[in-house]
């Protein structure tokens, strides 16, 4: 049952379960500190392809191959897949994904993406209106220049602002569970494996936040904004703080966002400094790897939930955690029209049950 509590936090009484997720990632991500937290790598960031847009299609492609292998489930049992990424018409999506023959409702809300394809995936999950759901999402570093920036040929100078846009993809299926156990067992092959553990147990939506930045090599001072006003709505609607949670992970601020979001949340009287890490701060070592402020893209909050927060879940390493994820909702063309670049942060809760 989907329970609304505050203004704008859901609650899920039986709580969907990740019964599967996977994280793949290309060669600068696999040189990172989570490098052994990822279920594949891959040093041919083309993937053998042609084009960078095709390569990110099959960074997806695979990400859902190996969630829906660990989850035992087959391709016919799942009823809808929510998907998206950066690149136009959400291509790499589209084209990552025909081969499946999965109902496919396609999302954009950015970097944010995925947190909002796990809310969407869970609420049609928990009201009935599906049995298993998919969410997955991409990014692609080449990709996301040629779109949002300059092509790599350009060799254009990198702000110290500036994001390194993650090479990568993360999925999750997720199943219903009614009275503490999976409510459909004969659309999974061997339910054995699957351990009543990782849930989903509350979704905050985001506002759309707009902090006056109009500097595409700026992303992290864009979102920022955005992510704290959820945390802070999230707070107030549950009636919990800091202190209730193992930790508060952010999308990708990077070094600069996340400043300004302590500093926005201080003025709310509330310190997230203890319990918080940003998955754009967690994925690549600033001091060694040339990335600036940071990581960014769909993949980067997508891979990191899926491999690292997701296992040392499992571990029980972590209990309790906020996953909020942070995008900005800019094109091309309205920053060049001198536009600024609105924010927007989706917050997902999960909790270990065992």
């Amino acid at each position: 049952m989907i329970k609304r509590i505050g203004r704008h936090t859901i609650e899920f009484t039986e709580m969907p379960r990740v019964i599967g997720a996977a994280a793949v990632v290309g060669k600068k991500e696999s040189e990172g500190p989570l490098s052994q937290w990822f279920d594949k790598t891959f040093i041919d960031t083309t993937m053998g392809g042609e084009t960078w847009e095709k390569a990110e299609a099959m960074f997806q492609k695979e990400a859902v191959t190996v969630a829906v292998e660990k989850a035992g489930v087959k391709c016919e049992n799942i009823d809808y897949i929510f998907a998206g990424d950066l690149l136009n018409q959400c291509i790499s999506s589209s084209y990552g994904l025909r081969d499946f023959g999965i109902p496919f409702l396609g999302q954009y809300g950015a970097c944010s993406t995925m947190a909002q394809t796990i809310a969407c995936a869970s609420v049609f999950v928990e009201s009935g209106a599906g049995d298993i759901c998919t969410a997955v999402t991409s990014s692609h570093f080449c990709s996301a220049e040629r779109q949002f920036r300059f092509p790599l040929q350009y060799g254009g100078q990198r702000t110290p602002t500036a994001q390194w846009t993650v090479t990568g993809s993360g999925s999750m299926v997720i199943a219903a569970f009614e009275n503490g156990a999976l409510k459909n067992p004969e659309l999974i092959d061997n339910d054995s494996n699957i351990k009543d553990q990782i849930a989903v147990k509350h979704i905050c939506t985001g506002k759309i936040i707009d902090m006056g930045i109009t500097d595409a090599n700026n992303m992290g001072a864009a979102m920022a904004g955005a992510a704290a006003d959820t945390i802070y709505r999230f707070f107030t609607d549950t009636n919990t703080s800091p202190d209730c949670y193992d930790m508060i992970v952010t999308g990708d601020l990077g070094k600069v966002g996340t400043d300004i979001l302590y500093e926005l949340l201080e003025k709310e009287n509330i310190n997230i400094k203890d319990k918080h890490k940003d998955c754009g701060l967690m994925i690549f070592d600033l001091d060694t790897q040339d990335v600036h402020a940071g990581g960014s893209g769909c993949g980067c909050s997508a891979s990191v939930l899926c491999s690292y927060l997701y296992k040392n879940m499992l571990a029980r390493k972590l209990n309790n955690i906020l996953f909020v994820a942070t995008g900005a909702l800019m094109s091309p063309t309205i920053v060049q029209q001198g536009e600024s670049i609105p924010g927007i942060a989706h917050l997902v809760n999960f909790v270990n049950t065992k």
